[in-house]
């Protein structure tokens, strides 16, 4: 492993088993981050020189793991779906998260929104660092993201003065 790349990926696995977690939770999160750092050393010789850069690219690579798999995620559950059809059973829904309701606010949001509110006030990055990530205009991001507060105020009752 080249010396950037080893210096980026030891100072970044903290914030992206963090960022992991977030989304898929404890048992998961381990495995994506295994993904990513393999992706990462495949993919070693697009390592940005800038610090800021390199700082956030194995974010963005994390984020592609994320949704490689939550597609799978979505195929499992849809295979699952349809053996409980044909052999009858009755599909219920999960159990509720007994996690804060914020976090289930959020998780009502449009996925774009809620990906905004998770990069800017769970992961620190700014609004322009956050639009850089998902490869959307800043003007996007910061709509999505007045758009998001404005839904989180209404559902937690809060008074947005």
């Amino acid at each position: 492993m080249n010396r950037a790349l080893e210096t980026v990926v030891t100072a970044a696995s903290p914030s992206l088993l963090s960022y992991l977690q977030r989304r898929v939770g404890l048992d998961d999160a381990p495995n994506l981050l295994g993904e990513t750092m393999v992706i990462a050393w495949r993919r070693a010789k697009e390592l940005p020189n800038d610090p800021e850069r390199a700082r956030m690219w194995p974010f963005g690579i994390a984020r592609g793991t994320l949704l490689n798999h939550a597609r799978g995620e979505r195929r499992r559950w849809a295979l699952a779906d349809r053996i409980r059809a044909s052999e009858g059973i009755g599909t219920t829904s999960p159990a509720s998260d007994d996690g804060a309701e914020v976090r289930d606010a959020i998780a009502r949001l449009d996925h774009d929104r809620a990906e905004i509110v998770r990069l800017v006030c769970w992961d620190g990055f700014t609004l322009v660092e956050a639009a850089e990530l998902l490869g959307v205009p800043s003007s996007t991001a910061r709509s999505r993201y007045a758009k998001a507060k404005e839904e989180l105020q209404a559902a937690l009752g809060v008074d947005a003065r």
